[in-house]
């Protein structure tokens, strides 16, 4: 039964952040680049005030939680990086995250979620997008541990 309510949860959740995701535009590409053009006389700064939404709850909510639970209600621990330095594999990440970013429109998520509209170009994107998350799980391995600073 437990595993049924944290699967209820998790489907809840995911359904919250894509509906929250497409209230906010950041599933129309066309919103995204807007924002990323911040030169081309085209700058819609609209989805700063999402990302500032957002980080503004997840911080009130992370500092209210944290210190009054052992654990997450669905796990067995709080999942927190250990890995607090800027090395170089995280700003090459870092900047090939933004580049495709920049490319698509898309990151991640609002992706999956505009994925879900069949449309050919997004389907390409996430099928591509997960092409290089698959690369990286290779590739990450055969990074020597010299390249990451505070291992």
């Amino acid at each position: 039964m437990k595993k049924f309510f944290r699967s209820l949860v998790t489907f809840f959740a995911g359904v919250c952040f894509a509906v929250g995701l497409t209230l906010a535009g950041m599933t129309m590409p066309s919103k995204v680049i807007a924002f990323l053009d911040v030169t081309g006389g085209q700058w819609d700064p609209s989805l700063m005030f999402v990302m500032i939404g957002a980080i503004g709850v997840y911080s009130i909510m992370f500092h209210f939680i944290k210190p009054n639970m052992d654990k997450p209600l669905y796990s067995t621990k709080f999942r927190l990086p250990t890995r607090l330095k800027v090395d170089l594999p995280m700003v090459t990440g870092a900047a090939m995250f933004g580049a495709g970013w920049g490319i698509g429109g898309f990151c991640p998520g609002p992706a999956i979620a505009t994925a879900s509209l069949l449309d050919m170009r997004t389907l390409v994107f996430v099928a591509c997008m997960t092409v290089g998350m698959y690369l990286a799980f290779v590739i990450q391995p055969l990074i020597p541990n010299i390249m990451y600073r505070n291992e």
